[in-house]
């Protein structure tokens, strides 16, 4: 079977991670992707990252190649009107562009929506922006950290005894309010032009697409009438049955028993059958003191043996318990055989 975006032309004018990382996905299912840079160091992403073997190769670094490969690279200046011109005849026999500019560039080069629909009325255009094409912050810069902050979802990342947020390394803007959500608007957009005849133009904002994905910490926070402190609520440290804790190696375990039956199945494989009835859905209030007695005697015990251990007795019992992996662990681990 051929892939299902066989026959699909993507021009991608972006730049590091969101832009190239959702046209990737596209390329990946079929897509037939040129990738437009600027002359000179061209995307940022090349120099991200590299290391000297790279260097000494006259290769851009890993993290470009991962993101770009088998992408066609064209150098184009879309400042001057030889490059525009050129772009504007790739447009023509375009079903994608994808666009990472701050609001207003692509106007200012003559190249914004009116004027690349009219050339290609089935075109479909997606902008990825921190906060959309409109609005008092529309213009300004910004990063990962950013949006996240501004969304609120930063605030509710880390450990009940820290009065500091923590900040992960895993693009969470980025990846679902950039990549993952471009994603699914331009296939949306798609299926449209194939039915319609016409294109549209999708805006993908990456705080707001985070904001409208935290739909855990606002539904509790609209239940309780309040935003829990960090490290206080169901799902971010405030229950002993969805925490991580530390082992006698200084490994970690992460136990998601949300449900009572896998909490009662680890609490039993662990030789503390009685702790199994100290679980949310038993009354036990995440936040309270008592949800932090029982998170202070699972860690104790747990504290007791290094962390393969525990994950061999969790290997054995289907109770949501998993050791925590260093990224170079992950490759050879067994759950790596499975799917893709």
């Amino acid at each position: 079977m051929s892939l299902p975006l066989a026959g699909i032309r993507v021009i991608d004018l972006t730049q590091l991670l969101p832009g190239p990382l959702a046209t990737r996905h596209l390329q990946e299912w079929g897509a037939e992707v040129i990738k437009v840079e600027p002359p000179g160091a061209g995307d940022g992403a090349r120099l991200l990252y590299r290391n000297p073997q790279d260097e000494a190769a006259g290769l851009p670094s890993g993290f470009f190649r991962d993101l770009n490969n088998h992408k066609q690279l064209l150098r184009l200046d879309l400042r001057e009107a030889q490059g525009r011109a050129q772009l504007m005849d790739l447009v023509r026999s375009a079903d994608v562009l994808i666009e990472g500019f701050r609001p207003g560039v692509m106007r200012r080069l003559g190249l914004d929506w009116p004027v690349l629909q009219v050339l290609n009325p089935r075109l479909v255009m997606a902008s990825i922006t921190g906060y959309g094409q409109e609005g008092p912050y529309a213009l300004r810069a910004g990063h990962d950290i950013n949006y996240i902050a501004l969304s609120g979802v930063l605030d509710q990342i880390g450990v009940p005894d820290s009065a500091d947020p923590a900040l992960p390394n895993f693009q969470i803007a980025d990846l679902l309010g950039g990549t993952l959500a471009a994603v699914s608007g331009l296939l949306a957009a798609l299926v449209g032009a194939q039915r319609s005849g016409e294109g549209r133009f999708v805006d993908i904002s990456m705080t707001h697409q985070v904001w409208r994905h935290a739909v855990i910490a606002r539904a509790e926070s609209q239940s309780l009438g309040w935003v829990p402190a960090r490290g206080s609520s169901l799902l971010n440290g405030g229950a002993a049955c969805y925490a991580v804790y530390r082992c006698a190696d200084g490994r970690h375990l992460a136990v998601g028993a949300l449900e009572a039956k896998f909490w009662q199945a680890w609490c039993e494989a662990i030789g503390h059958a009685e702790w199994g009835q100290r679980h949310w859905s038993r009354g036990e209030t995440p936040g309270s003191a008592a949800a932090a007695h029982t998170r202070a005697l699972m860690a104790e015990h747990l504290a007791q043996r290094p962390m393969a251990e525990w994950a061999t007795i969790a290997d054995r019992v289907d109770c949501c318990v998993t050791p925590v992996l260093r990224l170079n662990e992950v490759p050879g681990h067994p759950w790596m055989q499975g799917g893709r």
